[in-house]
C-alpha cells in the first residue's frame, strides 16, 4: 500500500541554516558591536527598522485574509460568536492574573523604597516626551471607540490591527451570509493568503539582518551600563515573567490542554529569538498562526483568536504595568492602600489594551495609567525610561506565549484541537512545519479522509 507523503514532513535543515540559529548569532554580533563600537552600532538602526516595517506591511493583509477565511470556513456562524466570547473571557481572566502577579512581586520586594525621588526634579528627555504626551492624551475607553476606522484602507495604512479585525469579521460574516454568491470571493481569499505568505517567506530570509540591526542600535544607544543602574528592577521583571509563563501559563496548558510548556517554548524557538532580537511580537504573528495550525488547532479558531489576542491578551504588558506603576509609587514616596492598588488594577485592565502594535506601547500605556489615576506622579516614569527598552523584549515574549496558550486553550474548549497530533508535533515526531500557508493547506487536505482514500493504491 502506498500513502501520500505529508507535505509538512521534510528533511531537517543543517543547524547553520536554521533560522533561529542565524538570528541568535546575529543578536550576539549586535550586542558585541553595540558594546565595543556604540557610534557604529547606532547607525545600524535603519537595518532593524526596515525589517520590522516590512513585517508590519504584511501583518494587516495576513490578519484580514486569515480572519475572513476562518469565518467563511465555519459551518455555523454561531460558532464564530461563541469562539469570540470564549476567547475574550479567557483574555480578561489572563490579564487580571498577570496584573496581580506584578502587584504581588513588587509588594514583596518593594524595590522602590529608599529611592526618595522628587518628581519635580525629574527631567523629561525629547524621546520620552513624545510617549508621555501621547499617553497623557490617551483615555481608557479609546481602544473601544477606535475600533471603527475612518475609511476602509486607513487600518492597513496605520497598522491598526484591532480595526483590521473589525473589518475582517464584518466581511467574513457577510461572505458567509450571501452563500454561493460569495464562494468565488472566498476561494480568492484563500489563494491570496497563499501569495501573501509566500511574500512573508521571502521577508523572513533577512530576519537575522533585522535582529542584528535592532539589537546593535539598542545596545549602542542605551549602553550596557543602563542595565546595571536599575538591574534589580529588570531582574525582578524577568523573573516574575518567567514564573508567570512556567507556573501560570504552563499550569493552564498542562491541566486543561494536557501539553508541556517547555516543549511549546522549544517548538517556537525561531519566533522566540526573532522577538528577542526585534523587541516586538508582531514579526512572529504569522509564524505563530502557521505553527498552531500545524499542531492541529482548527484554522478558523487560530485565525480568530491569535489576531484578537494580539490586541486584547497582553500578559507581558500587564505584568510590566502593575510592577512599574507600584515601583514609581514606592520610589516617589506615594503611599497606596490595598484598595487603591485594586483600583489601579481596574484601570490597568483597560489601559493595557492600548499597548498593542504601537511603538513604545508599554510606556504609553503606563503614562495613560498614571494620568488616569492621578495620585501617582506621572513624571515618575522618567525613573524607568532608560531601561524600558530592555524590558520590551520580555513583554513581547510573554505576550507571544500567552497568545499561544490562549489559542490552544480555546481550541480545546471548542473541541477544535487534535491533541494526538499536537503531542506528536511538540515531541518532534511530525516533521517540520511548512513555511507557507498553501503547504499547510496541502497537508490538511492530504490528512482528510477523502484524500487518504484517493492516496491509497492496492
Amino acid at each position: 500500500m502506498t500513502h501520500t507523503q505529508d507535505p509538512g514532513r521534510a528533511a531537517r535543515k543543517p543547524w547553520y541554516r536554521q533560522l533561529y540559529v542565524q538570528v541568535l548569532v546575529a543578536i550576539v554580533i549586535g550586542i558585541v558591536l553595540g558594546w565595543r563600537w556604540p557610534d557604529l552600532a547606532t547607525s545600524m538602526e535603519p537595518i532593524g527598522t526596515t525589517f520590522i516595517t516590512a513585517m508590519k506591511m504584511l501583518i494587516g493583509p495576513i490578519v484580514f485574509l486569515t480572519v475572513i477565511g476562518g469565518i467563511a470556513g465555519v459551518a455555523d456562524l454561531k460558532k464564530v460568536g461563541l469562539t469570540g466570547i470564549k476567547a475574550l473571557t479567557y483574555f480578561q481572566i489572563g490579564t487580571i492574573v498577570a496584573l496581580l502577579t506584578g502587584l504581588v512581586a513588587i509588594n514583596i520586594f518593594r524595590l522602590g523604597d529608599g529611592v526618595h525621588a522628587d518628581p519635580a526634579a525629574l527631567k523629561t528627555s525629547e524621546d520620552a516626551g513624545q510617549y508621555i504626551s501621547q499617553g497623557e492624551h490617551q483615555h481608557w475607553w479609546e481602544f473601544l471607540t477606535g475600533i471603527v476606522p475612518n475609511s476602509f484602507f486607513s487600518p492597513f495604512v496605520e497598522g491598526d490591527i484591532l480595526q483590521v479585525i473589525f473589518l475582517a469579521v464584518i466581511f467574513g460574516i457577510a461572505l458567509k451570509a450571501v452563500g454561493k454568491t460569495g464562494e468565488p470571493l472566498v476561494a480568492g481569499v484563500h489563494r491570496l493568503t497563499g501569495v501573501v505568505f509566500k511574500v512573508l517567506s521571502y521577508v523572513m530570509k533577512v530576519a537575522p539582518l533585522g535582529a542584528f540591526g535592532a539589537m546593535s542600535y539598542a545596545i549602542g544607544k542605551f549602553g550596557l551600563s543602563t542595565l546595571t543602574s536599575l538591574g534589580s528592577l529588570i531582574l525582578l521583571f524577568y523573573v516574575t515573567s518567567i514564573l508567570f509563563v512556567v507556573v501560570v501559563l504552563g499550569g493552564v496548558l498542562a491541566a486543561y490542554v494536557r501539553l508541556n510548556i517547555f516543549q511549546l517554548v522549544r517548538y517556537f524557538k525561531e519566533e522566540f529569538f526573532l522577538i528577542l532580537g526585534t523587541s516586538t511580537a508582531e514579526p512572529a504573528l504569522p509564524g505563530l498562526m502557521r505553527k498552531l495550525q500545524f499542531m492541529g488547532a482548527e484554522k478558523s479558531t487560530v485565525g480568530l483568536v491569535v489576531p484578537t489576542g494580539y490586541s486584547f491578551n497582553l500578559d507581558g504588558a500587564a505584568i510590566y504595568l502593575s510592577l512599574a506603576t507600584l515601583y514609581i509609587a514606592q520610589a516617589t514616596d506615594t503611599p497606596l492602600s490595598a484598595t487603591q492598588q485594586l483600583g489601579l488594577l481596574a484601570v490597568m485592565l483597560l489601559t493595557s489594551k492600548g499597548a498593542a502594535g504601537v511603538a513604545g506601547g508599554g510606556f504609553i500605556a503606563l503614562t495613560a495609567t498614571l494620568s488616569t489615576v492621578g495620585h501617582v506622579p506621572a513624571a515618575g516614569i522618567m525613573l524607568i525610561f532608560g531601561i524600558d527598552k530592555f524590558m520590551s523584549e520580555c513583554r513581547a515574549l510573554v505576550n507571544f506565549f500567552g497568545n499561544a496558550v490562549a489559542t490552544l486553550f480555546v481550541a480545546k474548549w471548542e473541541n477544535g484541537l487534535d491533541l494526538a497530533r499536537a503531542r506528536a508535533v511538540l515531541a518532534g515526531k511530525a516533521g517540520e512545519p511548512p513555511m507557507t500557508a498553501e503547504a499547510e493547506d496541502a497537508r490538511l487536505a492530504a490528512a482528510s479522509p477523502a484524500a487518504k482514500t484517493v492516496g491509497v493504491t492496492p
